[in-house]
């Protein structure tokens, strides 16, 4: 094997190239972060992967057959999915793998190993300022915004994929629940959640919630218990934001103090330019009586008072289309709009990142 050293720079190559990107950063706080989590033989082994799913024997095609047994190969790839680094997918009995990014993927996976060590590497990564720039620059996002259903009515004739009961009811496969890493993150440096004081708020579904559910990182729920959490997450002003994709892979119910990519969003000055979402909201100033509760509630500063006319309006380059100020106004004076022209997201996770890599080709 070649030097450890090279190994990481190599990992850190391989990563930028890939999807979201991995920038290097000159203070070496990339490599860093990736010893905190791959072992040299896992980091090798993830360079033979691809952001499509394969059968392990198709990965050997790729692999130093000199060094590795194709047993081998499949044994330190299962690790290191296990470590939520990678991605596994069981189909008709044969694993199979693929690469993931660092936003959205192997950060979250480290749910379980959410060390001191791994949170001062990563917040020394976010501190370089190299990888926000990559992140924002897949033009088609990882996440979206969906409305809550208190802020819907029939008229708006909702798809099934901005639909948050339609995403439950039509998903097939398990479902799994697990901690919010943002909240864990949050509560660990010493500010606990503002919004709620549930930790477990985000779910997986189908692949997702099986390798979730076979490496123990959460744990199982009905379509039943899943509705009732999500009722129990918009009743705590948790804004809903599903995979990117027409059928739902994860859900996350994001609050504006903890969400790393709310957070994102507020810091951007035209943050809709890397945003989905087909909804948002508007005020309407006969009605608004200026006691500016939707302020209070919005999670993104999208909701701002005119002090001159005494009433609430809607920042539009900033109204993710949630919906959280809609039952929130005593007055009922906000309505939640569709935009003119709705996107469909891609269909799946696999049609998500060919969409992605196709673009920064």
């Amino acid at each position: 094997m070649e030097s450890v050293d090279n190994i990481y720079r190599n990992l850190q190559q391989y990563l930028d190239e890939k999807t979201v990107g991995f920038p290097a950063a000159e203070s070496g706080s990339d490599i860093r972060l990736l010893k905190q989590l791959f072992t040299p033989e896992q980091a090798q082994a993830t360079m033979y992967l691809t952001h499509k799913l394969e059968p392990i024997s198709q990965i050997y095609e790729r692999a130093n057959k000199e060094n590795i047994t194709i047993e081998e190969l499949e044994s330190i790839l299962y690790e290191t999915a296990g470590r939520g680094l990678i991605f596994l997918k069981n189909m008709n009995g044969i694993r199979h793998f693929k690469n993931v990014p660092y936003l959205i993927g192997f950060f979250e996976g480290q749910i379980d190993d959410f060390t001191p060590e791994f949170r001062a590497a990563a917040g020394a990564y976010t501190a370089d300022g190299v990888f926000g720039p990559a992140f924002l620059a897949t033009k088609v996002s990882q996440m979206r915004t969906i409305p809550i259903n208190q802020s819907l009515v029939p008229e708006h004739h909702v798809s099934n994929y901005d639909d948050i009961t339609a995403l439950v009811e039509k998903s097939d496969g398990p479902i799994a629940i697990f901690e919010c890493i943002c909240r864990k993150g949050s509560e660990l440096n010493g500010n606990p959640c503002q919004q709620t004081t549930r930790t477990e708020t985000c779910m997986a579904f189908s692949a997702f919630a099986e390798t979730t559910l076979e490496f123990q990182k959460g744990r199982q729920i009905s379509k039943s218990e899943a509705l009732d959490i999500l009722r129990q997450n918009e009743e705590d002003g948790l804004v809903f934001q599903p995979s990117n994709t027409q059928v739902a892979e994860y859900i996350c119910s994001c609050c504006g103090c903890c969400c790393g990519m709310l957070a994102m969003q507020r810091a951007l000055p035209q943050p809709l330019n890397h945003w989905a979402s087909n909804y948002f909201a508007e005020v309407d100033p006969d009605v608004c009586n200026g006691c500016e509760t939707c302020v209070d509630v919005c999670q993104v500063t999208a909701m701002k008072f005119n002090e001159d006319d005494g009433v609430s309006y809607v920042d539009l380059d900033r109204c993710i289309g949630c919906g959280n100020c809609i039952p929130a106004c005593p007055d009922e004076a906000i309505s939640l709009l569709k935009k003119d022209s709705e996107i469909a997201p891609p269909k799946d996770h696999d049609d998500l990142y060919e969409v992605i890599m196709t673009n920064k080709q």
